[in-house]
């Protein structure tokens, strides 16, 4: 069954999917940990929208392909078209939800590429690579600098951010976005993880949170 983008309430978007726009490197610690060093301007790389799966009743991994780790990000739901230099009112007016996502990564083949100065879509942008959960309305959050996101896995909270401690806040990041390239309706934006990333296992069971809003269960097949 192919992924559509929803509401909380099982309501369809009917924005058709679109790519979706990550951003590397957006907390400090986590650049940190992975020995990287902290971008000075918003690192950005895309995902295609045939990458996307549902959170929900459990994902798939590709094994065979090394290490695969999870990314808990906070993603944002574009539900009007926003380009050249944007204002903040525009863009606050064109996110149409929240919700808590994973970007996978293949971690192994990242390094080998990152190595010879290469590309990394080999190792974002396979099927399934974009793990989203439903959509809370952006009512939900008035103040989108206080964002929280936690990611736990068999009982332990391994990441646990808040949009507050971003290196490049939401707004700020969607401008710069727009003005690299259109955004459109059901597009998705990837908002950067914090610190605490590792390996998938199949079997692990997660609980990825919007922390204090809302709460999805999954497990990994």
């Amino acid at each position: 069954m192919s992924y559509q983008h929803k509401y909380v309430d099982g309501t369809n978007i009917h924005f058709p999917v679109g790519k979706v726009v990550c951003i590397g490197r957006n907390y400090a610690e986590h650049a940190k940990e992975l020995d990287n060093p902290v971008p000075t301007e918003p690192l950005l790389f895309i995902k295609p929208g045939s990458c996307v799966v549902a959170l929900e009743g459990g994902f798939a991994i590709p094994t065979e392909r090394g290490s695969v780790h999870y990314e808990a990000e906070i993603a944002v739901l574009i539900g009007k078209p926003l380009s050249t230099k944007p204002s903040r009112e525009e863009v606050l007016d064109a996110i149409s939800g929240f919700a808590p996502a994973l970007d996978l990564t293949l971690r192994d083949k990242q390094a080998e590429l990152k190595a010879k100065g290469l590309p990394w879509e080999v190792a974002k942008s396979f099927d399934g690579a974009a793990v989203i959960a439903p959509f809370v309305v952006s009512s939900t959050f008035p103040d989108v600098t206080d964002i929280g996101i936690r990611l736990t896995i068999n009982g332990e909270v391994r990441q646990d951010g808040n949009s507050a401690i971003m290196l490049n806040p939401i707004v700020p990041m969607i401008q710069y976005m727009a003005g690299c390239f259109s955004l459109q309706a059901g597009d998705v934006i990837l908002t950067g993880t914090p610190v605490g990333v590792g390996p998938l296992n199949v079997g692990d069971e997660l609980v990825l949170e919007l922390s204090g809003v809302n709460r999805f269960e999954s497990v990994v097949r």
